[in-house]
């Protein structure tokens, strides 16, 4: 069965989720992205899958559900250290983020039947998700991340390699405080929700 992949960084204040200040203050940040994390956990908990493994950069809290192989990231950049959690799988394999946590159990199932690659395109040009039939690193290396052609980039990679892509539904990933608001409106029932509601409410 597919291996579903989390990377992600412990929730800690100025560490994480910058970019929602000035509207948010630090902890308030680091708040936020520790309860799209959880809603993201959750959802990969929900999810069908051989194995469920958190790729993390820092040390698992309390947001941890059961089930879950934690695996500390390697040094490098982004591209690096995505390719690195790819190598750590012998089959199927899908790897998110934990930037949106409106992610459903059923986007998260995926038959590679058909398909050589899942890719979830994000709207800020980067992606939410990579699925790989067979697990190639080098097909991560080297492609520049956090800009508004990563997506691009990576999905030509994919083709480049003769792979037969699938496309997920495109998502809004929560760097801003407007992708916050947006993103806690699509999944109101939520932690991200909840937590953005009483940030809100405290101002």
């Amino acid at each position: 069965m597919t291996t579903l992949l989390v990377i992600a960084k412990e929730p800690l204040p100025g560490r994480v989720k910058t970019r929602l200040g000035p509207v948010f203050c630090a902890q308030e940040a680091a708040s936020l992205a520790e309860a799209a994390l959880a809603d993201t956990l959750r959802a990969v908990a929900a999810a069908p899958a051989g194995r469920r493994v958190l790729v993390l950069d820092g040390r698992p809290g309390p947001w941890l559900p059961a089930g879950f192989e934690v695996v500390p990231q390697c040094a490098g950049g982004l591209d690096a250290r995505l390719a690195d959690a790819f190598a750590r799988c012998s089959g199927p394999a899908l790897l998110i983020g934990m930037d949106t946590p409106q992610v459903t159990p059923s986007l998260l199932t995926v038959d590679f039947a058909g398909c050589d690659a899942y890719f979830g395109p994000a709207e800020d040009g980067g992606f939410w998700a990579l699925g790989l039939a067979r697990p190639e690193p080098a097909l991560l290396r080297g492609v520049p991340m956090s800009s508004p052609w990563t997506g691009a980039v990576q999905r030509a990679r994919l083709v480049a390699a003769g792979l037969r892509v699938r496309d997920l539904p495109r998502l809004r990933d929560v760097d801003t405080a407007d992708d916050a608001r947006a993103v806690a409106a699509l999944a109101p029932h939520g932690a991200f929700a909840a937590r953005l509601a009483a940030c809100t409410a405290a101002r």
